[in-house]
């Protein structure tokens, strides 16, 4: 009984961890980190951090959720957890679409570098996945969990400050995630593995790049 318990205990806390942790919320919660880290980034002034998070939430969150639902009302996806390839294009298009409208109108800011190199990498870590899909089913929540590890670790070289205790909780984090999508037999090991190094390598490097 007392496994059964535990099994079930488990299953729902990676169900909840899956949910807190959805790529469309992944970047919101870097650009969190960017604002609230001890960075003269901090400094920015709270009008322009709004008006920066707000654009990032109408565009990549909730219009790909909405058309989410849109595509699930015309059955263009079977089920929500998208479990086949062919089910992820449009979803994974529509996001990747979006995002490169957001960079553009984030590069039209006058706002740091950082930020907008951030967008962008963002940007192009979409278009990468969204391509790689046609071949291969990588795990995009490890994905995201890579590209948040690659922001914090960016951030303290480029801003050289000591942000370790950022960079622990994330890397806790990014573990819970590729954990739970293992635990619910989302993917598998190479999948999960494979998607948490897209996506550290691809954010890390286009971001110092363009700095």
């Amino acid at each position: 009984m007392r496994d059964i318990f535990s099994e079930k205990f488990q299953l729902y806390t990676a169900k909840a961890i899956t949910i807190l942790f959805h790529p469309l919320f992944m970047p919101a919660y870097g650009l969190l980190i960017i604002f609230t880290a001890p960075t003269l980034l901090f400094y920015l002034p709270g009008g322009i951090k709004k008006i920066i998070l707000l654009i990032l939430l109408i565009n990549n969150v909730l219009l790909p959720l909405g058309m989410i639902l849109v595509f699930r009302y015309r059955n263009y996806i079977s089920s929500w957890t998208m479990e086949k390839n062919s089910e992820r294009i449009f979803p994974l298009l529509t996001v990747s679409i979006l995002y490169f409208i957001t960079s553009f109108v984030i590069i039209g800011l006058s706002i740091p570098l950082f930020i907008k190199a951030y967008f962008e990498s963002v940007s192009i870590l979409s278009l990468i996945i969204f391509l790689i899909n046609f071949r291969y089913r990588i795990s995009v929540h490890s994905a995201g969990a890579g590209a948040l590890t690659a922001l914090v670790t960016v951030l303290w070289i480029v801003m050289k400050e000591n942000l370790v205790w950022f960079l622990v909780p994330v890397l806790l984090i990014s573990g819970m995630i590729l954990a739970a999508r293992l635990k619910l037999n989302a993917h598998n090991p190479q999948e999960v593995y494979s998607g948490f190094l897209v996506g550290f390598s691809v954010v890390s490097a286009a971001m110092l790049f363009l700095q």
